[in-house]
């Protein structure tokens, strides 16, 4: 029996778990508990498993890898067609057709090559996913996102330059760092720009998240367990 199968019986607790976590940050924070959404990262974790999360009324789901979300979610989706999927790994230009087939919302839009492909590929499928600029705001350079101090340029190329309309923005903060000076950045950029969306926090810092605004967490291994790598 696999690590993440023998966890699957635990998912609806821990959802429960991670649900009452974001709704006593959010009251903490003077905020309404409803106006934020987990989005369970279900990278690695099997179909089977996902089930056991969609039966405990999950319906928001994120993937990191195009290829890999291709061999799960269309049946799943057909199963279930109220899920929302967004895209929370980069994105390759040659992956866009594919991507604007499959997911819901785009979360990782942090270039002017890819804008491009997307305003492009739109004209193709005659639509497009939701679209989150994401963010470099710990200016990493092994690390996707647009540069903080460029974000407000990029925004206004993808509007009108490619008629891109952009929901929010989205980061990763590095690892080693009190992540809280990385929400505030985010949120204090988000509101200069007028975008509503923030997709921040994650298993360890999910709730700070929520103090800074954040209306998307994206939670996977205090749902699903320790990752089971593929590669």
């Amino acid at each position: 029996m696999s690590a993440e199968h023998h966890s699957a019986t635990e998912i609806p607790g821990r959802l429960r778990l991670v649900r009452e976590e974001i709704a006593l940050a959010a009251e903490a924070a003077g905020r309404d508990p409803g106006a934020i959404e987990l989005i369970a990262v279900s990278k690695t974790v099997s179909a089977a498993v996902i089930e056991e999360a969609i039966e405990a009324g999950q319906r928001v789901f994120g993937e990191n890898r195009v290829q890999e979300a291709h061999g799960k979610w269309p049946a799943l989706k057909e199963l279930h067609p109220d899920i929302e999927l967004h895209l929370i790994g980069p994105l390759q230009s040659n992956k866009v057709r594919e991507a604007i087939a499959l997911f819901d919302v785009i979360e990782t839009l942090d270039r002017p090559k890819l804008a491009r492909a997307l305003a492009e590929e739109r004209e193709q499928q005659g639509k497009l996913p939701r679209l989150f600029v994401q963010v470099n705001t710990g200016a990493e350079p092994q690390k996707a996102g647009i540069a903080p101090e460029e974000t407000a340029n990029f925004v206004a190329l993808c509007r009108d330059t490619f008629n891109l309309e952009i929901d929010g923005l989205m980061c990763i903060p590095p690892y080693d760092e009190e992540p809280s000076m990385h929400f505030a950045l985010l949120a204090k950029l988000a509101e200069e720009l007028g975008l509503a969306e923030l997709s921040m926090g994650m298993s360890g810092d999910f709730a700070k998240a929520v103090v800074f605004g954040a209306t998307y967490v994206r939670v996977g291994t205090a749902i699903f367990g320790e990752r089971i790598l593929l590669d």
